[in-house]
């Protein structure tokens, strides 16, 4: 436990809070993505960080010792990598675009899927493609 206000006594949270804004903030200049997806870029550095870091008393990534077991990181992507989601419009024409452009933001914390930000209708979908 710790005083409210007090951040002196929280270092470790402190320095590990600070890390994940400072990858944050380099995905979203290095993808150019919109600053509102701010949480999602959080979101997503937390993620891999837990996958990939290897903790230096376990020789083990947080992930290994939470879940007995090696991360798979087979289906990691780049944040703000493009990324065409699948068209959910009822009424596609003949000639009509079957995709639509997006932005890869980060993976979904309830299913196998992944969160991408469509440009041409502004709203965050999941997606298993």
């Amino acid at each position: 436990m710790s005083s409210v206000r007090i951040p002196q006594q929280n270092g470790v949270v402190e320095k590990q809070n600070r890390t994940l804004v400072e990858a944050a903030r380099t995905m979203l200049i290095f993808s150019r993505a919109p600053l509102f997806l701010w949480a999602e870029a959080i979101a997503t550095a937390c993620f891999t960080h837990n996958r990939s870091i290897i903790h230096r008393r376990f020789n083990k990534t947080p992930y290994e010792l939470i879940n007995g077991r090696k991360p798979d990181i087979l289906y990691l992507y780049v944040f703000g990598a493009l990324c065409y989601p699948k068209n959910d419009c009822v009424d596609i024409r003949k000639l009509g675009a079957k995709g639509d452009i997006g932005i890869f933001i980060g993976y979904s914390a309830d299913s196998c899927a992944y969160r991408i930000y469509n440009r041409q209708t502004k709203k965050i979908m999941e997606t298993m493609n």
